[in-house]
């Protein structure tokens, strides 16, 4: 008998860099877990009034915004550097072009029409934390957009006309629904046929293996929205 995917929503951001770890980190939970998991990925703008064109490095614009030293944010990108090493993922913040993350969110709701999305936060999140691709332009996100296959025209044409910007704002509304103020964010909807206690336990014991990497332990718990109920995994 053929199982039937168990869906997970998850929110983040293009330019956090605890999604592109998260998104390694559950990738393996899912695969430990053993049956299908279909994944859907939602719109969460860390800093939306960051301007496309940020004139600074990552360095000074999280000084500027935290109000920390500039010492103490080189120690964090060392630590979350390190962190992401440990999956396989080369962190190059020399590199990062900081930048507003609007456009991009467009495109993944474009690429999730056109059957696309995981390739494409895949190739988003790379360009942006490893390869140093500017992110935060139309004409970058769709030539990024043609490299796993579509149309670099009507990409282009789409992110003009902000055909699914509606799309991002309501995924925003329903972060806010949630009480989602920070990501990666992971969302289960139970249901008769795959219950919260059945696919929890599995992932629960994957987030302890996880902590012998150094990270912070993600967080799970379940809780009633409007009488359904739902695993929110929290990794960072």
């Amino acid at each position: 008998m053929t199982t039937a995917p168990i869906k997970v929503d998850i929110w983040s951001d293009v330019q956090c860099p605890w999604c592109y770890i998260g998104k390694r980190k559950f990738e393996k939970g899912a695969e430990l877990y053993g049956r299908p998991v279909e994944i859907e990925y939602h719109s969460f703008e860390l800093a939306p009034d960051t301007p496309v064109d940020y004139e600074g490095d990552p360095v000074q614009y999280l000084s500027e915004r935290k109000g920390i030293p500039v010492e103490q944010v080189h120690q964090m990108l060392e630590r979350v550097t390190g962190i992401a090493e440990s999956v396989g993922l080369n962190y190059n913040y020399d590199a990062v072009h900081q930048t507003n993350t609007i456009k991009a969110h467009e495109l993944l709701h474009y690429a999730k029409a056109h059957g696309k999305q995981l390739e494409m936060k895949e190739r988003l999140l790379k360009a942006y934390f490893i390869d140093g691709e500017h992110v935060g332009k139309s004409e970058n996100l769709a030539k990024l957009a043609a490299a796993i296959g579509l149309d670099e025209a009507d990409v282009l044409r789409s992110l003009n006309d902000e055909e699914y910007l509606a799309a991002v704002k309501a995924d925003m509304a329903q972060a806010q629904a949630y009480g989602i103020n920070g990501v990666p964010f992971y969302v289960k909807m139970a249901n008769t046929a795959s219950p919260v206690h059945r696919i929890q336990p599995p992932l629960q014991q994957h987030s302890q293996k996880l902590q012998k990497t150094g990270t912070n332990s993600p967080f799970f718990a379940t809780v009633p929205a409007h009488n359904v109920g739902y695993l929110k995994y929290r990794s960072e």
